[in-house]
C-alpha cells in the first residue's frame, strides 16, 4: 500500500481528534493538499466589511468565518502584480527572487512591452518546488512568471503578446504537453486568450482549473484571477464596477473550493492578493523630464538611440537605472535631477530613496534611485518627446506605491480542517506566506526572508 496515503491518513484523524490545537506546531508535517487562489487588487476591506461596504461576497466571508484571516497584507517594493505574486510563492523580496517589476527592464524599447513572463528569470525556490520535493503533485492555471516552470506537473502558463489568435497558439505550446485540448474538450469550449484580464476570462480560467482539479486531483494548485485589478485599473476601487467583478469572482472562489474539497476534503484553502487600490487622478511623465535634461536622446522618430538614465515606471513609484553606475559624475548630475523634480509639485514625489535604502528595503537591485509618488498620481509609461510632463490620469487606480502606504495592504484567508473559525492573523508580512504554506504541505522553504504563521496561536485562542 502506498505508505503516503497511510501518512495522510492518520494525519487526517489526528486532525479530526486533536482539531485545530496542532495546527503548524514546531516540527510537525502535515503533508495535506494546498490550493492557492490569488485575486488580483483585493483590497482586505472589501472582505473583512463586506456588508459595511454593501458587498455580497458569501464564499470569501465564509472563509473569514471558518478559517483565520490578515487584517492587511504588507508587501513588497514595488506593490506590482509580478514582483508581489513571486514573493506570495517564494518567501521572498524582489531583490532576492529578481522580478522586480511587471515589464522587463527596455531603455530601447524594442522588446514590444515584454514582461517577465519566463520562470528561468526568477531566481528563488518556489513552492511549486517545495511541493514536488514533498511528493505532491502540482498544478497551476495562469499565475505570473509561470512559464517553463520545471516544478509543475500541469501548467497552464500566463503569457500574451498581441491579442491575436495566435496568442492561443502561444499558449497551448508552452502548456503540459495535451493538457489544453483534454481541458478543452472537458469544458467544452476554447482556454481563454492570456491578454483577456475581464471578468469573463477569469470565468473561463476557474471552469478550466475546477476540471484540471477534477481530473488529476493535484497536491498543490495555484490560480490567478485578474478580472478584479483590471476593472479597479478602469473604473477606480470600490467602484460600483469593480464592486460587480468582484461579487463575479466570489462565485469563482465558491466553484473552486469546492472542487479541490472533492477531490481531497483535507485540503487547505488559501485567497491571497498582491496588492491593494488608489483612485488616480494625475499621470506623470518622468521621460519627458529625462528627455529635456539630456538623460535620454531620441531620433526624428521619437526612438530611443541614447541614454544616461532611465526611469522605470512602475505605477505609483519609479525607479531610475544609471547607464553607468560607477560613474560619480553621472550620479551627481541625476541626483540634482531627482531632486529638482522632488522639488516641483507638479511631480508629485513623496519620497526618494538611493541605492542603500532600495537594498534594505528588498526593492530593484538595479536602481540608484528610487521614487514613491504621492496617492492619486501614477508614472507613465515610455512615452515620447511630444507627452506632456503631466496631464489627467488615463486610469481611475493604481498601484506600485511603496508598501508602507496603507491603501495598498493585500488580502490572506485561509481555512481547511483543523483550521478554527474567525481568527485574526493581525498584519502579516508577505514574505511569511509561502513558508506557512510550505509547512502545510510537509515542505519546506528555508531561505524565506520570513519566519512561518503560527496558526497554532490562532487556534487554540479561539478554541477558549
Amino acid at each position: 500500500m502506498n505508505h503516503r496515503l497511510i501518512d495522510r491518513r492518520l494525519l487526517k484523524s489526528a486532525a479530526l481528534l486533536c482539531s485545530a490545537a496542532f495546527l503548524v506546531a514546531p516540527g510537525l508535517s502535515l503533508a495535506r493538499p494546498v490550493l492557492m487562489i490569488s485575486i488580483d487588487g483585493l483590497r482586505p476591506g472589501d472582505v473583512l466589511e463586506a456588508d459595511k461596504r454593501g458587498l455580497k461576497v458569501p464564499n470569501l466571508r465564509r472563509m473569514v468565518k471558518e478559517g483565520v484571516s490578515a487584517t492587511g497584507v504588507t508587501g513588497v517594493l514595488p506593490t506590482l502584480t509580478y514582483p508581489s505574486h513571486t514573493t506570495l510563492i517564494t518567501g521572498v523580496a524582489p531583490a532576492r527572487h529578481g522580478i522586480v517589476s511587471n515589464t522587463t527592464f527596455d531603455p530601447r524599447q524594442i522588446n514590444y512591452g515584454g514582461w517577465y513572463w519566463y520562470a528561468q528569470d526568477q531566481k528563488a525556490r518556489t513552492l511549486w518546488d517545495a511541493a514536488r520535493d514533498a511528493g505532491l503533485t502540482t498544478a497551476n492555471v495562469h499565475w505570473p512568471v509561470s512559464v517553463a516552470a520545471k516544478s509543475l506537473t500541469w501548467n497552464l502558463p500566463q503569457i500574451w503578446r498581441s491579442g491575436h489568435e495566435d496568442d492561443a497558439k502561444l499558449v497551448k505550446a508552452l502548456s503540459t504537453e495535451g493538457l489544453v485540448d483534454e481541458l478543452e474538450h472537458d469544458c467544452a469550449g476554447p482556454y481563454a486568450q492570456g491578454i483577456d484580464e475581464s471578468a469573463d476570462g477569469d470565468e473561463n480560467r476557474a471552469r478550466f482549473a475546477a476540471a484540471l482539479i477534477a481530473r488529476h486531483k493535484p497536491g498543490f494548485v495555484t490560480v490567478y484571477l485578474a478580472g478584479l485589478d483590471h476593472q479597479e485599473h478602469a473604473t477606480g476601487p470600490g467602484s460600483p464596477e469593480a464592486n460587480a467583478v468582484l461579487e463575479r469572482l466570489d462565485a469563482l472562489v465558491g466553484r473552486l473550493r469546492d472542487a479541490e474539497l472533492a477531490a481531497h476534503p483535507d485540503a487547505a484553502i488559501a485567497l491571497v492578493s498582491d496588492h491593494g487600490f488608489a483612485a488616480t487622478d494625475t499621470e506623470v511623465n518622468f521621460f519627458r523630464a529625462f528627455i529635456d535634461a539630456g538623460l535620454i536622446t531620441l531620433d526624428a522618430d521619437g526612438k530611443v538611440t541614447g541614454w544616461e538614465a532611465m526611469p522605470w515606471s512602475s505605477g505609483g513609484s519609479v525607479a531610475i537605472v544609471l547607464a553607468r553606475r560607477d560613474d560619480a559624475g553621472l550620479k551627481d548630475k541625476v541626483r540634482a535631477q531627482v531632486a529638482k523634480l522632488a522639488a516641483d509639485p507638479q511631480a508629485r514625489i513623496a519620497t526618494v530613496i538611493e541605492r542603500s535604502a532600495i537594498a534594505a528595503a528588498g526593492g530593484n537591485p538595479q536602481a540608484d534611485f528610487y521614487l514613491d509618488l504621492r496617492p492619486g498620481a501614477v508614472a507613465s509609461p515610455f512615452a515620447g518627446a511630444s507627452a506632456p510632463f503631466v496631464r489627467p490620469a488615463r486610469v481611475k487606480g493604481m498601484h506600485g506605491y511603496f508598501p508602507g502606504l496603507a491603501d495598498m495592504r493585500s488580502t490572506f484567508l485561509l481555512t481547511g480542517t483543523g483550521i478554527a473559525g474567525g481568527g485574526s492573523l493581525g498584519e502579516v508580512d508577505m514574505r511569511a506566506i509561502a513558508p506557512t504554506l510550505a509547512q502545510l504541505m510537509g515542505a519546506s522553504l528555508p531561505d524565506a526572508q520570513s519566519r512561518s504563521l503560527d496558526l497554532s496561536k490562532i487556534a487554540v485562542k479561539n478554541m477558549k
